[in-house]
């Protein structure tokens, strides 16, 4: 439109001179337009149910899923956004956080005078405020020593009463069970405020930097870790990024969307980097997602989640659907309670104590599982001595798989394909003497489980035990009472005595399973039990012991 000015006999007038009736911009598809704001609205009835939502602890991106589910529309047609939904509970939140946070650092200084291995740091702001705060247990040190070499740092949550971003740092023990390895709340999600959060965690773990870390797309999180874990590999939590795929992609390939969905699955579990590439580039010509934003940001990304940049790199499995689900299940404990601060610290510390527990009634049930032999091989039974019943499941589905392929001796070292394949197949280079042996898909060092071509090879060798290095510790029936008895102090007697009768008891228990076993165990026990009695009594320790008879008796 152009509009211009006049003056006739003293009096201003404006006249319209020229209009063109066309959009000189690209204008929103149809199915976009809901997007605009001044076409976002919330209704009555799902503020309601938001608020009720959010008093159970679940998550904005949870809520919206409900909603969806509700309403019996397609993800990302909903007629508000996550954002909406967060300015929400924002304008709702009626509590004094200068109070709330009073109270939070109270009772952590009155945890610490109770159990002087617990853990916190925080910081305040220039006003003398709490700014950031993260803490740990005992329990949750002592798990990082032999499990932290890969970990989750989940910061896809918040404590929707208090607008905090929350993080939660998890891992895998040696039987697939998560554990809990520390929380931190902040008040802002920026570079600051993720790199004081990684320093506090490292400053709790003695210094000791995961050798993976898993996190959600957050750029300013993916330059803190550059920063303050330059060792450490970097990737990004596929079922993360998949919660996004329904609000990213399905307004945008309407029928096509599960067509895509199953060739990006295909490409994520690739081998081939070059494979992974030529792949990517065919599905974006065929699906026409040139300009798309978000394949433009996950091909930008993708040494970041695509398995085959990552398979050289240990996870512990955490990449899978099943531990995936897991940890998610494990975190949404922590969310129940979000009332107050000090509601939720004591929520954390319940879950962690049941966690405890309950992994060790985990463990316990499955070192009394009889174990099935299905090869007869004698590297089976081994591994199954060694490896926890977790591990040993995933090593036996190997070794069943590798009596289906057929070695080929070549230059330097095996070509192993299946007997149904003509062509292709993996290396594997052995070597005896130093008892190392590697394969071209990476599963060892991906999971730390040896994958049927290395198997294979060690079959046709006639080698009837698993080299020792490719039995890691992680996986190993470890005992975590062992490790609580030499990190306790020395006048912990009673305590020690316990653990020690618990040990025992796990003994008797595992002993008696074969009579290898327990000839095995009769000898070493005799052995032993003639160096400690060698060894002087103190006082102390009788006062114990006779304490200790009279509450059995």
């Amino acid at each position: 439109m152009r509009i211009t000015k006049s003056t006739e006999l003293g009096v201003p007038e404006w006249r319209v001179t020229g209009f063109a009736n066309h959009h000189n911009h690209e204008l929103l598809e149809p199915n976009q337009v809901r997007f605009l704001p001044a076409y976002r609205t919330i209704s009555e009835s799902d503020k309601n149910r938001i608020l009720l939502f959010a008093k159970t602890g679940i998550s904005v991106q949870q809520m919206m899923r409900l909603l969806e589910l509700e309403k019996c529309v397609e993800p990302g047609y909903l007629p508000f956004t996550e954002k909406d939904v967060r300015n929400l509970l924002q304008s709702f939140r009626k509590v004094d956080l200068e109070d709330e946070s009073i109270d939070l650092l109270r009772m952590c200084r009155n945890i610490k005078d109770k159990d002087p291995n617990f853990k916190f740091e925080f910081t305040l702001d220039s006003n003398g405020k709490l700014e950031n705060i993260s803490w740990s247990y005992a329990s949750s040190v002592q798990s990082y020593e032999i499990f932290g070499d890969s970990v989750v740092f989940d910061t896809t949550h918040r404590l929707t009463a208090f607008d905090m971003p929350l993080g939660i740092w998890v891992g895998i023990n040696n039987y697939g069970v998560p554990c809990f390895f520390g929380c931190v709340l902040l008040r802002e999600e920026n570079l600051r405020s993720f790199s004081w959060a990684l320093k506090a965690f490292l400053g709790f773990m003695n210094g000791k930097a995961p050798q993976t870390i898993l996190t959600d797309q957050n750029m300013c999180l993916k330059e803190a870790i550059g920063m303050e874990l330059p060792t450490t590999r970097h990737a990004l939590c596929i079922w993360l990024i998949v919660a996004k795929f329904p609000s990213w992609f399905n307004a945008v390939l309407g029928e096509q969307y599960n067509a895509w969905k199953a060739e990006f699955y295909r490409l994520y579990n690739l081998e081939a980097i070059g494979d992974f590439e030529l792949g990517w580039r065919d599905m974006v010509n065929s699906f026409g997602l040139h300009s798309n934003r978000h394949i433009a940001s996950l091909y930008a990304l993708r040494s970041f989640w695509a398995l085959p940049y990552l398979r050289s790199h240990f996870f512990a499995g955490m990449t899978t659907p099943g531990l995936s689900k897991s940890i998610n299940a494990f975190i949404q404990r922590f969310l129940s309670s979000q009332t107050r601060l000090t509601h939720f610290l004591e929520q954390v510390a319940v879950a962690v104590d049941f966690k405890d527990q309950t992994g060790e009634q985990q463990t316990m049930q499955q070192n009394l599982q009889n174990i099935s032999l299905k090869t007869g091989a004698p590297m089976e039974s081994h591994a199954a001595a060694v490896l926890t019943p977790y591990a040993f499941s995933k090593l036996q589905d190997q070794l069943v798989m590798a009596a289906h392929y057929a070695s080929f001796q070549i230059e330097d070292g095996f070509l192993i394909r299946h007997h149904t394949k003509l062509e292709g197949g993996r290396k594997v280079y052995w070597v005896p003497r130093e008892g190392i042996i590697s394969c071209s898909c990476h599963q060892f060092e991906f999971s730390g489980i040896l994958c049927r071509h290395a198997l294979r090879v060690l079959s046709t060798g006639n080698c009837f035990q698993i080299p020792e290095r490719y039995l890691p510790l992680r996986w190993r029936r470890i005992n975590m009472l062992s490790t609580k008895l030499h990190q306790m102090a020395p006048n912990d007697h009673a305590e020690r005595i316990q653990l020690f009768q618990s040990m025992v008891s796990t003994l008797v228990t595992e002993s008696a399973k074969s009579k290898e076993r327990l000839d095995m165990a009769t000898e070493q026990v005799s052995i032993l039990l003639s160096q400690i009695r060698e060894q002087p009594v103190s006082s102390l320790g009788l006062r114990e012991l006779s304490s200790l008879h009279r509450n059995l008796t």
